[in-house]
């Protein structure tokens, strides 16, 4: 069996306080784009979890989430079955697009067919929830309003398929290190949420990332790529999340190939479209 892992960028995000368990409290708007990694699922031992990919970066050992949501599975279940994973990785660590987070969800997804645990989509959130705060958006897909950590979902009503031209600076950024770096002075606490107003209008010009300017601080590069973005006309441009990537949304195609020309000649960048939660689904469930 084989299944596309898609990334994510955030089209908003807004830190509004530091929570009692250390974490922080979010409001963010997810969105799924038409980028992946590809999981092979074939069997193992009996009882084994072994994981096998391309990327030299990440860790393919008992640290990495698909190990971890495959190994979930089979101690709340009693899944004596083994599996092997294959990962061909597009998706770079690092960068705030979620490659990490939907690899477990994708292995959750896939394994709860594999071995026929016929587990609903809530109880796959809840294990989700348990290895990493984006995890539960991979099993719902689309535009999604997201608060708590993250973990806590609302479906939007999905907006039109839009061009986005993703740029990936060779770097990551540690989610930790934003976040230690971050000051509470920054955040959304006590304003208008601007992420609800676009809510209300849909106006892109609205939604900004308060993880920026602390990115920025770490690797000033990334304030000058969403500068040359922002030269190109799009709808919106941000950081993805708390990485490196950098995204632009355009409403012409035209435009956004004209971006990728300008932008392709000093960092690595991908011309994707933005998703639905049903295109998503059909494509997601056609490799199941």
């Amino acid at each position: 069996m084989k299944i596309n892992s898609y990334a994510k960028i955030n089209l908003g995000l807004e830190v509004l306080r530091k929570r009692k368990d250390g974490y922080h409290e979010l409001r963010t708007l997810f969105q799924t784009v038409d980028f992946f990694d590809v999981l092979e699922f074939s069997p193992a031992p009996q009882g084994k979890v072994e994981i096998r990919g391309d990327d030299p970066s990440i860790p393919w050992d008992e640290a990495n989430l698909i190990f971890k949501a495959a190994s979930l599975l089979q101690k709340n279940y009693r899944v004596s079955s083994g599996i092997l994973v294959n990962i061909r990785k597009r998706i770079p660590a690092g960068k705030g697009l979620g490659g990490g987070s939907s690899n477990a969800a994708m292995t959750l997804h896939a394994l709860n067919k594999v071995w026929g645990l016929g587990l609903g989509k809530e109880s796959l959130m809840e294990l989700g929830r348990a290895l990493g705060a984006d995890v539960p958006y991979f099993l719902e897909g689309g535009l999604c309003l997201g608060t708590g950590r993250g973990d806590q979902l609302v479906p939007l009503p999905d907006l039109p398929a839009l061009p986005c031209l993703l740029v990936l600076p060779p770097f990551p950024i540690l989610t930790a290190e934003v976040y230690r770096r971050f000051r509470p002075s920054l955040t959304s606490a006590g304003k208008d949420s601007k992420i609800i107003r676009f809510l209300e209008t849909r106006e892109f010009g609205l939604l900004e990332n308060n993880l920026e300017e602390t990115i920025f601080s770490l690797s000033p590069q990334l304030r000058e790529i969403k500068s040359l973005f922002q030269s190109q006309g799009p709808a919106l441009s941000l950081v993805s999340g708390s990485g490196s990537a950098v995204f632009g949304l355009f409403l012409e195609e035209g435009q956004a190939r004209h971006a990728l020309g300008e932008l392709e000649r000093t960092s690595s960048a991908f011309l994707v479209e933005t998703l639905s939660r049903e295109q998503y689904r059909k494509r997601v469930n056609a490799g199941v």
